[in-house]
């Protein structure tokens, strides 16, 4: 045994030093705080003679007292609280009262100060932060690359798209120009690559062709029976049309922005966004196979309209353009060829080989030199006008005609431009603001349309290689733009013999990454039906009705799962698990046991007028008990009892009579009433009028998953406690969120009957609760006995 007072600890302290070494040390006692002050202050009392008990002068008292502390500090972690009600925690804890809403309490508070005017400058031009602190040395050289890298990309990509818009190709460069540049100023995400999209390009096409088919520019050719449509009054018109959809589609994503709408894209899921684009793109692959095939085919609008631009396709496949088609497959297999190596090779090479501006580059000179045009009879792309455009203003008139669509196209557009900037953010490790993004997107929306610019997005492509060529800012989409700007001021016009079979091939080949999500389905057949439905549903219906109502239909049936979800939860009776305050679903833990004389009820979705009446189906039939007929066979047996007391008063008043009569005294009278006065019967119970008792006597619904209530499901739940009550069964209410507590008080749920003496702040409290009053009033019912 240690001798006591040589300097170390006694064999009692001792045998605590795997717990607390530090003691021994004469360190910090910490250790307190987490259980162990109790039992070292009980060591330290008891021996005295320990060197690291007794300590000599003030510095053993000061360290006696943080012993002391730390143990009360233990003593009042470990001690057990007595069971709180709602209304008896109010009072403990101090709640504040709830905060009465209000217009000026939504309304944010603003001060005019420089330091706001300086945050709303940054944040509405983000490139003012981060510009001044760019690395020059370390990232300007990767920028510069992945600008050059993406700017060869946006050329062919642009001159597709355009295509696909039903546009004349120089849109496509405009598109590619004025958008990226404006996004260096306003943009949040370093990867990004906007510009023009497939499925966007697609919506444009499919609302160029409803409102101005080239039917209407039909003219008759002087000297002849034969009409041929103006393509000059119909690229102008389609221009014009464009441009105002341009306009409307960046005023919405503005507007949303400023209003901090950018939570919209949340009604987008991410099945939603996949079937929508996966559709889109069996609508980007059908309108191309004319160019293809070398055939022309009508102009179809509207639902169906896929199915009959297909159809026709087939039925001219007899016409089709040899020449055209060998130049597309050639096209086709080349392109795809480079692309697999590209993405097999992606880490030795330093930049991806650029075969689509190789493709575009051979192909115009082939035509050019051999006269693809005249010979074989290829369509080439035309004139490409050299040069900006001043900016001219939208045509009002088409706003009211085009605004569903511009909304659909700002929404899908941004959907697709947020997706791809968190996950480049997520991965290298800073934040984009999304409503900074709705706004950057719509100013360059907004502002392009002006210069004859058609609706963007983000490519994907596109921005993967400007990721993986060393892109590391917004300065690589400068670069880009300035390379497009050279093409549209002196390059452009090179690209005239450019034949419209390699557009179309570049086109089909950049859908392969689209396709791909059809492997979505496995995997989500695996994980979640639900989605799986929502997948199919949206892409049949992309397919059927079109890309704008498709888009709606979507939408609208992704909320009605939700809502479907809500109102078939999963109802759950709980148990305690055995010698733990931790209840769980009996059905699911086979150690979670329910409590005797308790019924513990949770719903897995809140609460609300859509779901709340099958919730209290639910708990009537989860307890077990018929609670609606036991309460009817109550009343039966009431009306019977009234019956029976009525009758029996009647006797009782004929006796009085015939006794008064024969005695003709008022003391038995007053004897009698009195006798009739004490023995008054008491309220019936449910064992006095003979039916069945529930084997419980109290319900407690766990409203931990309760996020909010609505004036329904406040009445529905009053319900709940009157018809439980009517068969003799207490309501609690256990774990119910501060907010849904003040939309109770707020929508008068409580009142006499209903106190917050019925609700708990866990489970276990109503539990313990519930089973004492059971047993006082099991101990009043033997004293009356």
């Amino acid at each position: 045994m240690a001798p006591a007072g040589d300097g170390k600890a006694c064999d009692v302290c001792w045998g605590l030093t795997f717990l607390l070494p530090s003691c021994v040390k004469g360190q910090s006692l910490r250790w307190g705080l987490w259980g162990g002050g109790a039992l070292l202050s009980a060591v330290l009392t008891h021996c005295p003679g320990c060197a690291v008990g007794r300590r000599e002068g003030p510095r053993a008292g000061r360290q006696e007292g943080r012993v002391a502390m730390a143990a009360e500090m233990s003593l009042s972690h470990r001690l057990p609280r007595g069971v709180l009600s709602e209304a008896e925690l109010e009072e403990v804890a101090q709640r504040n009262p709830p905060a009465k809403p209000s217009l000026h309490s939504c309304l944010p508070k603003a001060r005019c100060s420089i330091s706001t005017a300086k945050s709303l400058l940054f944040r509405f031009l983000p490139f003012l932060h981060w510009l001044p602190r760019y690395p020059v040395k370390d990232w300007l050289l990767g920028d510069i690359a992945s600008g050059f890298s993406v700017g060869i990309m946006h050329l062919p990509q642009g001159l597709a798209y355009a295509l696909l818009a039903g546009l004349p190709p120089v849109t496509g460069l405009y598109s590619s120009f004025y958008p990226v540049f404006l996004y260096f100023f306003f943009g949040t995400s370093r990867h990004n690559s906007v510009g023009p999209f497939a499925v966007i390009s697609v919506m444009i096409g499919s609302l160029t062709d409803s409102l101005l088919p080239s039917d209407n520019f039909l003219e008759v050719v002087n000297g002849t029976n034969v009409t041929m449509v103006n393509e000059e009054q119909r690229d102008a018109a389609r221009v014009e049309l464009v441009a105002t959809i341009t306009v409307l589609t960046g005023i919405f994503q503005v507007a949303l922005g400023l209003l901090q709408f950018g939570f919209v894209v949340t009604y987008l899921s991410d099945p939603l966004v996949r079937g929508y684009t996966t559709a889109a793109s069996v609508h980007v692959l059908v309108s191309q196979l004319k160019n293809v095939f070398g055939v022309s085919v009508g102009e179809y609008s509207g639902p169906l309209s896929l199915f009959k631009t297909f159809i026709e396709i087939c039925r001219k496949l007899p016409e089709t353009n040899v020449g055209t088609l060998v130049t597309a497959i050639i096209a086709m297999v080349a392109i795809f060829i480079v692309k697999e190596l590209n993405h097999k090779f992606a880490a030795k090479l330093p930049m991806p080989i650029p075969i689509e501006l190789i493709t575009i580059i051979i192909s115009t000179g082939i035509s050019y030199g051999v006269n693809l045009t005249a010979k074989f009879g290829i369509s080439v792309v035309g004139n490409i006008p050299s040069g900006l455009k001043p900016p001219v203003l939208p045509n009002f008139s088409y706003f009211g005609q085009v605004v569903g669509n511009a909304f659909a196209i700002a929404v899908v557009g941004y959907a697709i431009c947020i997706s791809l900037g968190k996950i480049f953010a997520l991965k290298h490790g800073y934040k984009v603001d999304s409503n900074q993004e709705l706004i950057a997107l719509g100013l360059c929306n907004f502002l392009g349309g002006f210069f004859q610019c058609f609706a963007i997005s983000c490519s994907m492509s596109r921005s993967l290689v400007q990721e993986s060529t060393g892109g590391n800012s917004q300065v690589a989409g400068v670069i880009a733009s300035l390379v497009i700007l050279v093409t549209i001021l002196k390059i452009g016009e090179l690209f005239r013999d450019l034949p419209k079979a390699i557009l179309a091939a570049i086109i089909i080949i950049n859908l392969k990454g689209m396709f791909k999500q059809f492997a979505d389905l496995p995997m989500l057949w695996k994980s979640n039906r639900v989605d799986l439905m929502v997948w199919i549903v949206t892409f049949v219906a992309t397919l059927l009705l079109n890309l704008d109502i498709g888009l709606g239909a979507s939408v609208a049936f992704g909320l009605l799962t939700v809502i479907f979800r809500t109102q078939l939860p999963h109802y759950s009776i709980l148990g305690r698990i055995s010698d733990t305050d931790v209840y769980r679903d009996v059905a699911e833990y086979q150690l979670a046991q329910e409590v005797p004389g308790v019924k513990i009820f949770r719903s897995s979705s809140t609460l609300y007028f859509a779901n709340v009446e099958l919730y209290a189906e639910a708990l009537k039939k989860k307890s077990g008990v018929n609670v609606d007929r036991l309460i009817e066979k109550k009343k039966k047996a009431l009306k019977k009892l009234k019956k029976q007391q009525k009758k029996a008063e009647k006797e009782k008043a004929k006796k009085k009579k015939v006794a008064e009569d024969g005695l003709n005294g008022s003391g038995v009278a007053v004897i009698e009433l009195s006798v009739a006065e004490s023995s008054a019967p008491s309220e019936p119970t449910l064992r006095s009028l003979g039916l069945p008792q529930p084997s419980f006597h109290a319900v407690i619904l766990d409203f931990s998953s309760i996020s909010f209530v609505d004036t329904v499901s406040i009445k529905i739940l009053k319900n709940i406690f009157r018809d439980f009550h009517e068969i003799e069964v207490d309501v609690f209410v256990a774990s119910c969120p501060g907010p849904v507590l003040a939309q109770l008080e707020r929508g008068n749920f409580f009142s006499s009957a209903i106190t917050k003496s019925c609700f708990f702040p866990s489970v276990n409290d109503a539990v313990v609760y519930s089973s004492e009053e059971q047993r006082r009033a099991s101990v009043d019912r033997s004293t009356r006995m």
